[in-house]
């Protein structure tokens, strides 16, 4: 027992040195896991426990990633995802497993092999993905929702995949067990939803009264219907999935997602940490050729694939180019995929060791990639008109007078487009996502579809005669721009603008822009004066609140929602 626990401490130990270095390399933290457990695996220091321990923890690591996953899969996703992300996270998948599988053809490998191949070179990695958009602020991004989405379509191909990997043994046929497993896990669903839906709703104040007595039951839950589903020889990773979608539906999957994720965290370690090691690190000289062959196509091919897809579609280069740099990388669900595999005896350990090469090469270099994806952008944009459409780059010719531009129709611009309604204005909608276009010409709205980043719009608009420019934009790169072009020649106009945090606020304050505004303190500011002009008056907080509710309905017509935010 002390030694198990000492050989543990060590690990974890070795698992932090690697995790600081790639912090400084600005990398994810599972490419310094995976590398922890290849430098303690057994063509190194052979320092990893030889007991189950460790197997154990990865098995646990694997369930609470599904279980988490399975509490964001409410009902109602598939229509959450919107067509465009549909559109292109099945496209994305179809051409990548095809062109993946006849280069692994190409290259030798057997037909399934190959097909391994094929389908872990279509899942990116949502955890990587999502911690980026965060970071640089962007999830709330046009590019940055659809990229959430047609991850979660990858997500739910994902999961299918091991739901039919796992229905079938090395020994088994084919479309036998596949049935038999739909069977026996449809009819363990059902027994379960009535509890999902009538017992467990009911047992919502008791659990609101405790929150580690939440925690507990989540855990509890989450393993017990794993282990049922063992139990009927199906797998823990199924089980752990529909456990997380069957507790989707409360109103405390948030919450239990928030409060399950640093376990989740711990596990995964060991995870990546027995991937690493069953690198064969011996033979990786022979399997770098093909590694290098298939990082290109998950690197170039993957964003040319998602681009295209978007662009025929009607999105702009910018929009297109971003939202394909976040489909450069392999991530868990292929590693989870490969190692699923290798457990049922259908593919060697080789392949494990190939795949997680691919891994550790594409999140290494895509990481940089989305960091620096503007700077890559201005250098690739003018080779990115092939994939726009061409009515998208006629000239637009503007006849009518314009008073105001609002750039970027979103959340705060409904309330400003309203407010520019009442003043009698004659104002211009600029946006880059055809959709909101397409939407604001049936209401008969003056707009205009084009990406604010491209200099050529701005030629084209005659921001000379206009008196009030906005920009809802969150990007401070293009509100940057449409400062120094309006104030360039026409310094009577007010420019307002919009900045994520206090030093892009100044700075653009600095550059001449009239007011900034800072969502995350607009809330506080408003509610501040409200206050301060109603102090105590119950019947002015009545108008306050029925105007309020009026504004949310017409919000919720039109199908605006907030973003959601879990705790970390």
């Amino acid at each position: 027992m002390a030694q198990t626990f000492i050989e543990i401490s060590f690990i974890l130990g070795i698992v932090f040195i690697f995790s600081f270095l790639m912090r400084i390399l600005r990398q994810p933290l599972i490419v310094g896991y995976i590398l922890s457990g290849v430098v303690l695996g057994p063509y190194f220091l052979d320092l990893l426990p030889k007991t189950e321990i460790l197997s154990v923890f990865s098995e646990l690591g694997i369930a609470f990633l599904l279980f988490a996953v399975g509490l964001h899969l409410s009902p109602k996703v598939i229509k959450e995802v919107g067509r465009i992300s549909l559109i292109t996270g099945l496209g994305q998948i179809f051409f990548t497993a095809l062109f993946g599988y006849l280069l692994a053809k190409i290259l030798g490998f057997s037909n399934i092999t190959s097909l391994y191949i094929a389908i872990a070179l279509t899942f990116s990695s949502t955890i990587i993905i999502m911690k980026i958009l965060a970071d640089k602020n962007d999830l709330e991004s046009l590019y940055g929702r659809i990229s959430i989405g047609f991850l979660l379509v990858q997500d739910l191909i994902a999961i299918l995949t091991i739901i039919v990997i796992s229905s079938f043994s090395n020994s088994s046929g084919f479309f036998g067990p596949i049935i038999l497993t739909l069977v026996k896990g449809s009819l363990l669903v059902l027994i379960l939803i009535p509890i999902s839906l009538f017992i467990l709703p009911k047992l919502q104040g008791f659990f609101a009264r405790s929150q580690e007595f939440l925690f507990v039951f989540a855990l509890s839950w989450g393993l017990v219907i794993s282990s049922l589903f063992l139990y009927l020889g199906l797998s823990i990773e199924v089980g752990a999935l529909i456990a997380g979608v069957l507790l989707s539906i409360s109103p405390y999957n948030l919450e239990v997602s928030s409060r399950l994720k640093p376990l989740r965290d711990f596990f995964l370690i060991s995870f990546f940490l027995v991937l690493g090691a069953q690198m064969a690190v011996t033979n990786v000289s022979h399997l770098i050729f093909p590694a290098i062959i298939f990082s290109l196509l998950i690197l170039i091919g993957n964003p040319l694939i998602v681009i295209s897809l978007m662009g025929f579609e009607g999105f702009t280069k910018k929009t297109s180019f971003l939202s394909g740099l976040t489909v450069a990388q392999i991530g868990e669900f292929s590693l989870i995929t490969i190692a699923l595999g290798v457990k049922l005896g259908h593919i060697s350990n080789e392949i494990l060791s190939l795949i997680t090469l691919i891994s550790l090469i594409t999140i290494g270099i895509c990481t940089y990639m989305m960091l620096y994806s503007n700077s890559i952008y201005k250098v690739l944009s003018s080779k990115l008109y092939l994939f726009e459409r061409k009515n998208l780059r006629e000239k637009r010719k503007l006849t009518q007078k314009i008073d105001a531009i609002l750039f970027g129709y979103n959340r705060i611009g409904f309330d400003v487009l309203t407010s520019l309604k009442k003043i009698k204005k004659r104002y211009l909608v600029v946006d880059f996502n055809p959709d909101v276009i397409y939407n604001l010409k049936k209401l008969r709205v003056p707009s205009l579809y084009g990406d604010a980043d491209d200099e050529n719009l701005l030629d084209e608009l005659p921001l000379q005669e206009v008196k009030l420019i906005i920009s809802t934009i969150p990007d401070f790169e293009t509100n940057e721009l449409i400062l120094t072009k309006v104030k360039k020649i026409n310094q009577k106009s007010i420019v307002i603008l919009r900045a994520h945090t206090i030093d892009e606020a100044m700075k653009l304050y600095d550059k001449g822009a009239d007011y900034v505004v800072t969502p995350h303190f607009l809330g506080g500011e408003y509610l501040g004066k409200m206050i301060y002009e109603n102090k105590t008056n119950s019947e002015e907080y009545s108008k306050e609140r029925k105007k309020h509710i009026e504004n949310l309905k017409e919000r919720l017509f039109l199908g605006h929602k907030h973003p959601e935010v879990e705790k970390n």
